[in-house]
């Protein structure tokens, strides 16, 4: 009886040491894979963030990076939300795939579920970085012809950080279209002036929309023209 005792226990201490061990190694290769990424190196970070799944699948950091590049990169929406709802699964608290999965509900044109992502990211008073829920939420209202909530949501998120001039541009794009045209000048101004890109420089921000507006298609061309449109008033 105690031998078995025994066996049992140093099968369980091996078991945690085997674990242990898997933790870290799979920490090591999402650290590899974060670093091959800030370098604009896709494909490695994405073989580098799958060893560390294989290694460790109950990562919520893992889980949020793999669908971050099948969403941003790869442009595998189904797959991105799958990988998302797992890192929710682990901490349902962890906004920042929520945020995420916003995003690819968005891109989905599931945008009721969007809304209830975004929502529930922000919602979350300890999220580091509520200023990007609140600003993708009212891109969504804005979509939506909804323009009053979405001011409403860009606002927030000015709040949540003065500086953050991508809803700077969403207020233009909404003040627009409920014909408050010098509102909208007013807010593009206020983007340009706070944009690192521009840093006030009008000229360069028409030159580089210009530019921007050549490659995107859909909502984001739409939007880029309407910006254009709204520097010449």
């Amino acid at each position: 009886m105690k031998k078995n005792v025994y066996l049992l226990v140093l099968i369980l201490i091996c078991a945690c040491a085997t674990s242990s061990e898997n933790v870290q190694k799979a920490t090591a290769h999402y650290k590899i894979g974060l670093s091959y990424y800030n370098e604009n190196n896709v494909q490695p970070a994405f073989i580098e963030y799958q060893k560390a799944y294989e290694l460790n699948p109950e990562d919520k950091q893992v889980l949020n990076a793999i669908g971050f590049i099948y969403l941003f990169n790869f442009d595998d929406y189904p797959k991105a939300v799958d990988f998302f709802q797992k890192a929710i699964a682990i901490d349902n608290d962890f906004s920042d795939a929520q945020n995420n999965l916003g995003v690819a509900y968005e891109r989905m044109r599931r945008f009721d579920d969007a809304i209830r992502s975004y929502k529930k990211a922000a919602s979350n008073l300890l999220y580091m970085t509520p200023e990007l829920a609140y600003d993708n939420l009212g891109r969504v209202y804005y979509r939506l012809g909804r323009y009053d909530e979405a001011i409403d949501v860009y606002k927030d998120a000015i709040k949540r950080k003065a500086d953050f001039y991508n809803s700077y541009y969403g207020l233009a794009l909404c003040y627009n279209a409920k014909g408050r045209y010098g509102d909208a000048a007013t807010a593009i101004t206020r983007a340009i002036e706070i944009n690192p890109a521009y840093k006030g420089a009008r000229d360069k921000a028409v030159n580089d929309l210009k530019q921007k507006k050549l490659k995107a298609k859909g909502d984001e061309e739409k939007d880029i023209s309407d910006y254009l449109e709204i520097l010449n008033y």
